[in-house]
């Protein structure tokens, strides 16, 4: 009797999904965002993040349902397919996330080599980006259990960095107006925390990979919601403390005018600290980031390929090691390219618009599957009005979001039409309405 087709390893626990989770929110976003936040609100855009954390909590919360009702590697992509049954909606929304992820693997791949090339000058950009994805191309592909050890560790770092720069602001706290907001010159307040409010969500983007791994959880029914829980509680809190010790040690204006804000906080409160040290939480910052995304990025296409959604050859698992290799594969052949290219920042800028309207979409799939008489109650629910309001506040954010992002947004998804009409589920269905 010949062994069955080669599955994803179980083999992640609570800790290790929650660390997933903070070390792939928290990122290299949170230490160059606060600078702008601060140019925007003032002292007061700790308030913004509290209003990214509700819009953030609420579709947090529709994840946590939906991989508890469905626990599958495709994650959005199929959460929409179960909501709709529509091939190319699910299609179409499992592209837009994966093409973020690839996105944001080639910005933060060109941030770490800008910190590299600032501390060793001799070395070439093109080669640190090569290097840089190659050895997170050996962790992605030795095992989930690696990369874990590795998200952990770094995940570690991350959060360190920031408990210095709260640290340092002990000392300060109190000596400000935490209520004083500052818009720039012709702005409306309520804009300025919204616009605010948009960066910070930028900064709390990453929750939505966790359900990537439910396939290599112990038991994704139980762990998956509470680690999506844990991890955006963990965040919150470290960024809304980070914030009011920011414009504690440093005036809201210096901040915005600063190319490493949180590095000038630490350098003001703790003048003793060599400031190489925060280049190097910097690097394992974005380090994180690149391999939460790789990882999860793989793991989103190899689920879409076994619902027939990407390419069939997508789903092989590797026979020894039990990863997605071919996955792993293909998303290096994209991500490197655009790395090595150096004109993304137009399409990072667009991330924030792209994952708020996968946001807005999973929150109406959520909505609909509750509604359905027939559906089985799953291990964790929440009450039909969460979904609701998370899909009217992804609509809110994205009224603030620049014109420009929506003309990327726009490109990327003609694309995934054009990439659609090779599909094996567009195929088959092809087929079969030929064949009638």
């Amino acid at each position: 009797m010949s062994p069955g087709p080669a599955r994803l390893k179980r083999s992640l626990g609570l800790f290790a999904l929650v660390a997933y989770g903070v070390g792939d929110i928290l990122g290299a976003g949170i230490y160059v965002l606060i600078g702008k936040m601060a140019g925007l609100v003032g002292n007061a855009c700790w308030l913004s993040f509290l209003i990214a954390l509700v819009v953030a909590s609420l579709t947090g919360l529709s994840y946590a349902e939906l991989s508890s009702r469905f626990p599958r590697s495709a994650g959005e992509s199929y959460y929409s397919l179960k909501a709709f049954g529509r091939p190319l909606l699910s299609y179409l929304v499992g592209f837009l996330v994966l093409i973020s992820g690839v996105v944001s693997m080639a910005v933060v791949s060109q941030g770490f080599t800008g910190y590299v090339t600032a501390l060793c000058p001799f070395l070439p950009g093109p080669g640190v980006i090569l290097c840089f994805f190659l050895v997170l191309t050996v962790i992605n592909f030795w095992g989930m259990r690696e990369s874990s050890v590795t998200n952990i560790f770094c995940t570690a770092l991350e959060i360190s960095g920031i408990l210095i720069v709260i640290a340092a602001g002990i000392g300060a706290f109190g000596r400000v107006n935490y209520l004083e907001i500052s818009p720039p010159a012709g702005m409306k307040v309520s804009t300025a925390l919204s616009q605010g409010a948009v960066f910070a969500f930028y900064a709390f983007i990453g929750f939505e990979d966790m359900v990537k791994a439910a396939e290599e959880s112990r038991e994704p029914e139980k762990l998956i919601p509470r680690a999506i829980v844990w991890s955006i509680a963990i965040v919150a809190c470290l960024y809304v403390l980070t914030a009011l010790a920011a414009v504690s040690v440093v005036p809201a204006g210096e901040l915005a005018k600063s190319q490493a804000p949180l590095a000038l906080v630490v350098k003001t409160g703790f003048p003793g600290i060599p400031p190489a040290l925060f280049t190097l939480i910097a690097l394992f910052a974005v380090t994180n980031t690149a391999l939460v995304n790789f990882v999860m990025g793989s793991r989103l296409l190899y689920g879409m390929a076994r619902e027939g959604l990407a390419p069939e050859a997508f789903a092989h698992i590797h026979p020894k090691r039990n990863t997605p290799d071919r996955a792993i594969i293909a998303l290096l052949a994209v991500a490197l390219p655009l790395a090595l290219a150096g004109s993304l920042a137009t399409l990072a800028q667009s991330n924030s618009l792209i994952l708020l309207t996968v946001f807005f979409l999973v929150n109406v799939s959520l909505t609909v599957i509750k509604l359905r008489p027939a559906e089985a109650i799953p291990p964790f629910q929440i009450p039909v009005v969460i979904p609701i309001l998370g899909a009217l506040t992804c609509l809110f954010l994205i009224f603030y979001i620049q014109a420009e992002a929506f003309v990327i947004a726009l490109s990327l998804v003609a694309l995934a039409l054009c990439l659609y009409l090779f599909a094996p589920s567009h195929r088959k269905n092809k087929a079969r309405q030929n064949g009638a």
